[in-house]
Formats: C-alpha cells, sequence, structure tokens
C-alpha cells in the first residue's frame, strides 16, 4: 500500500498539508507507527512506545481540524503544529509515561506531570510518539547501557548515533519520526545531529526553560530536525518567557521563523575558525577539517569574511575541571528505586560530587563563569560567527567507546572526548550553538556535521547562516538505505 506521507517530510511541512487536510492526523500517526514497527527493532531508538495514547491524539487532533471548518470555529485558531507527532527524550517526564532517565535504577511510575518543554509542544498541537533512548542521566554521548540496550546509526547500525539523544537522532533520520525532542548538555543535541546527517540547535543558556535549571545551565532542551526551517519554527515554540522559571529572559522581539525571511547574511560578517582541538591529544578526522572547509567557502561566497582572530580559549585543564565539576551532578534529583543499579561511571561521577562541600562547589561555579566571560568577550571583540567540527571524529563502531571501562569505570567519558571536545566549551560559555550536515564522507557513507557558534541570544544569526549553507550544500535528498 502506498503510504499518505514522504515520512522525510519536514514538519512545518507535514503540518501545512495537516492544515489543508490533504492528510488527517490519523494517517500521519500511523505511517510513522508502522515505521517503528519495522525498523526500531533494528535501531533501538525508543525505549516507551504509547501507542493507544498516539491514536488517542491524533483522534482529538483530527476532530479539532474538522471543527476548524465550522461557523464557530477557525483554521486560525489551530496550534501551528497540529497532529504533528513529535517523540519526547527520556529524561523529560510527559504525563502518564515513566521516565528511565536511561537507568535500571530509575523508579518506573508514570509521571504524575509534564514538563514544561513537553507542555509547550502539546500546546503547539504536537503529538507525542512516545520517548527515545538515552544514556543513563546523559552523562556519555552514546547510548549502549544495560538498561536500554543498543541504539545504532541508520547510516551504519555498526555505528553509534552518538548521544545522549541518541534515540532522538535514529528516529528523524530513519523517518520514524518528522523531528524530536532532545537535550544538551555537552553536545547531546549537536553530537547526534552531527553522527546521523540532522539539523541540532542548542539554544543560548536561559532561551529554553525546563521544569528546573539543569547542571547550573549547562544543559538545555531543542530539537533535532532535517531542516533548518523546522529548527527555527520549534524554537519559536520553546523560547517562551517563564515568569516561573529561575531565570528567563522576555519572549524575543521577533520570530525566528522571520529572522529566515532575510535574504542576506549581514554586510561583512566576520568569521572566526577553529579547527584545532581545545583539548590536548586529540586528533581531528580529515573529514570533519573538510566540513568546516566547504564551509567557509559557502559563507565567504555570502559576503562573509574570515578573520585570523584565534579563539581565546583557557588551559584545557582549566576547561575539563569547569565542566567536570557540574558534569559529576548529571544524575542529581533523579528519584531512583534501587541506585546500586546505577551504571559505574555514574556512581563514580556520584561519589566524586559528594565529596565537594558546598563552599568548594560554590568557589568551582564561580571559574566556571569567569572562564565564561573570558571566552565570550574575546568572542565578541574577535568575530560574529564561530566555524568548528562539530565532532573531532567520525562516528565510532559501537562497544568502541566502551573500551577498558572493565578496568577504569571512567574510561568510557575520556574515550569520548573526540565526540564532545568541539561542543562541550559552548555548553559552559551558555552561547548558541547549531550543527548542520554540510559534509559526506565519500569513504564511509557517513554525514559530516559543523558546527556553527555565535554571541548569546544571536539565534537569528545562527539559523540564517544555517539556512545560507542549506541552500548552497543542500542535504535533504540524502536519507540513510534503511528501507
Amino acid at each position: 500500500m502506498r503510504s499518505p506521507i514522504d515520512p522525510f517530510t519536514p514538519a512545518v511541512e507535514l503540518a501545512a498539508a495537516i492544515r489543508r487536510k490533504e492528510v488527517s492526523p490519523v494517517e500521519v500517526a500511523e505511517v510513522f507507527l508502522a515505521r517503528m514497527d519495522v525498523l526500531d527493532p533494528r535501531l533501538n531508538a525508543f525505549c516507551h512506545r504509547g501507542d493507544d495514547d498516539v491514536r488517542k491524539a491524533a483522534a482529538e487532533a483530527a476532530d479539532a481540524l474538522a471543527r476548524a471548518g465550522s461557523p464557530s470555529s477557525s483554521a486560525k485558531d489551530l496550534p501551528p503544529f497540529l497532529g504533528v507527532p513529535l517523540p519526547v527524550k527520556d529524561l523529560l517526564d510527559v504525563a502518564g509515561w515513566p521516565t528511565t532517565h536511561g537507568s535500571a535504577g530509575a523508579d518506573r511510575a508514570p509521571a504524575a506531570a509534564s514538563d514544561p518543554v513537553v507542555r509547550r509542544f502539546l500546546e503547539a498541537g504536537f503529538i507525542p510518539l512516545g520517548k527515545t533512548t538515552t544514556s543513563e542521566f546523559g552523562t556519555l554521548p552514546f547510548t549502549e547501557s544495560p538498561a536500554l540496550g543498543i541504539s545504532r546509526n541508520p547510516w551504519d547500525p555498526e555505528r553509534t548515533p552518538g548521544g545522549s539523544s541518541s534515540g532522538a537522532g535514529v528516529a528523524v533520520a530513519a523517518g520514524m519520526a518528522p523531528l524530536a525532542h532532545a537535550e544538551d548538555g555537552g553536545g547531546s543535541i549537536r553530537i547526534p545531529a552531527s553522527c546521523n546527517g540532522l539539523v541540532g540547535l542548542k539554544p543560548t543558556r536561559g532561551l529554553v526553560t525546563n521544569e528546573v535549571v539543569g547542571l547550573e545551565g549547562l544543559a538545555t532542551s531543542g530539537v533535532v530536525t532535517r531542516s533548518v526551517a523546522d529548527t527555527a519554527a520549534v524554537l519559536d515554540v520553546l523560547a517562551r518567557h517563564d515568569p516561573g522559571a529561575w531565570w528567563s529572559p522576555p519572549a524575543p522581539r521577533r520570530s525566528f521563523t522571520a529572522a529566515l525571511r532575510a535574504e542576506d547574511l549581514p554586510a561583512g560578517l566576520r568569521i572566526g575558525v577553529l579547527t584545532d582541538s581545545p583539548v590536548d591529544g586529540i586528533t581531528v578526522d580529515p573529514a570533519c577539517v573538510a566540513a568546516v572547509d566547504v564551509t567557509l567557502r559557502a559563507l565567504e561566497a555570502a559576503g562573509g569574511h574570515v578573520v585570523d582572530t584565534p579563539l581565546p580559549l583557557p588551559p584545557a585543564d582549566e576547561l575539563l575541571t569547569a565542566f567536570t565539576t557540574l558534569w559529576n551532578l548529571g544524575g542529581a534529583g533523579v528519584p531512583l528505586a534501587d541506585p546500586d543499579l546505577v551504571e559505574p561511571h555514574n556512581r563514580v561521577l556520584r561519589d566524586a560530587a559528594r565529596a565537594v562541600d558546598s563552599w568548594a562547589y560554590a568557589e568551582a561555579v564561580h571559574r566556571a563563569q569567569r572562564l565564561s566571560r573570558r571566552v565570550v568577550e574575546g568572542f565578541l571583540a574577535g568575530f560574529d560567527l564561530l566555524v568548528t567540527p562539530t565532532m573531532a571524529c567520525l562516528p565510532p563502531r559501537v562497544g568502541a567507546l566502551r573500551a577498558g571501562t572493565d578496568e577504569d569505570p571512567l574510561a568510557a567519558l575520556r574515550n569520548s572526548y573526540p565526540l564532545g571536545v568541539f561542543t562541550s566549551l559552548f555548553n559552559v560559555t551558555g552561547q548558541p550553538a547549531i550543527s548542520v550536515p554540510v559534509h559526506h564522507d565519500d569513504a564511509t557513507g557517513l554525514p559530516v556535521g559543523v558546527q556553527l557558534v555565535a554571541a548569546p541570544w544571536r539565534e537569528d544569526l545562527l539559523l540564517r547562516a544555517a539556512r545560507t549553507l542549506e541552500l548552497t550544500r543542500p542535504w535533504a535528498g540524502r536519507r540513510p538505505p534503511v528501507d
């Protein structure tokens, strides 16, 4: 039977087709549920499926669409993404569903209420399409765990899809979802975007608020998508003023979707470049450097100017200390039914966090803030946009990142440095950063992302630059060999 939709249709286009009644929310839901049936046993993107809930929500969306044609209602009253399915990473609560946080030790009781990010998705008309896999507490950039199993890359199932938003990247890349919620505390939106050939934006610290501030603001929510337009449109949904949050800026003065309508990049755009690893001893794969090269050529052709000013990087040991002191708290606040089932590396991180008293912790946070200030002030003085590889390597083979963990529980974290060495710095500084799939490695057939970084609150500039790359280095036609 012919599918009523192309499962790789971007979310904005899918929402428009639903509003035009070219396809019903029920039909859309069934397409993606059927693909999950076929593909997920091989790729392991989903850790919880609520198919009955999905079908009920899709039927309610169809009813809302039918009522919009009545004299008492209008299509203008409909939410922007009515009937579009969206899976949620299994670090956020969805009312009525369990949240495992990727841990065998987690309490499996259904959540009593949804996280504010999930509520914004629901208000925008999205239908929660199950929950996606993550490493335990999101502390590793890959998912190969006792609790949730091994998530695999649709481009090559013998390789990792990255993480910790592993299932999100797999689901979108394989056409099991049009887009997916993701979270990023050290690169966990951008890394799977690069590994799976997707777009992934980490917003400015505080722009998107969750129930609580995670990891002193290192962590934030977003999505992985197939298009820059989808990323902008969902940011319009998520970037709201939240008066109940610990900190939240006023709502943006204009929509991020509107920012994409500007025809050209700003004149005289200063573009900085970083291709050497910020941490000594990590070699950057030539394919990742090639992604930067093609990006610079495209941005220069659009009127940008590459400058030689270096980013004022802190000493590597200072950066790692600032990051890991906060990262040790990854499992804090997670309700556990059996703490003994927590994975060894997270037990070590937990013990390290408990060994730091509150005075020393406050001093460590202050050091991280001073480090951030030095980097951001140097960034502002030197350039408007920074281009780096998203990762220093291609997606590693399944199992490779766990080498040595029998002897050293933290080996997997250190083995993962090449995946997060370019991304984690900007979680510390809080700057917005986006990964876009500008390159494809001919030798392996794998997508390769490039990271663009802007000043705080300049998501509009990032999105315009990403859109420029999407037009000059189009990736919409690339699909993994899953069907």
